[in-house]
């Protein structure tokens, strides 16, 4: 599935949800859910910085594809930071760096948090794109001089 198929879906599921309230508990019940990082991947080269909650971001690059995972100590950060996770995992570099970068935004989430959080998430944003951005030239087609 392309980012921009993930992003109608998602668009979809959320705005599905009218009460602003409603959405963040469903955002909230997924960060339940999600399986806990490993203790061993929450290190210090992991953690993000510029949160007030701890929130650690775990990229791989894996058969030309992007894959990421997060743990945060502040629920709300866990559960948007899963969801940007779980949006951009499995995408090429440069599908990720072709994405627009207000997802949050258009999904209605930044509307809800404080200007911490969306400038902490904002940052999470930036690191999945230089992460593409660094991979990026590692899956483009060789160029041949003429």
């Amino acid at each position: 599935m392309t980012l921009a198929e993930k992003q109608h879906h998602l668009l979809s599921a959320l705005r599905a949800v009218k009460d602003p309230q409603q959405r963040l508990a469903w955002l909230i019940e997924q960060a339940r859910a999600r399986p806990l990082l490993p203790v061993e991947l929450r290190t210090e080269a992991n953690l993000v910085s510029g949160c007030l909650a701890r929130l650690w971001l775990v990229p791989e690059f894996r058969d030309g594809r992007c894959q990421f995972q997060s743990e945060s100590d502040s629920l709300i950060v866990k559960a948007v930071a899963g969801l940007l996770c779980d949006f951009y995992s499995g995408a090429l570099p440069e599908e990720i760096l072709a994405q627009p970068e207000d997802l949050l935004r258009a999904a209605g989430i930044t509307e809800h948090l404080s200007s911490n959080r969306r400038n902490g998430l904002g940052r999470v944003v930036g690191l999945i794109r230089a992460f593409a951005a660094s991979h990026a030239a590692a899956v483009a087609p060789p160029t041949f001089a003429s």
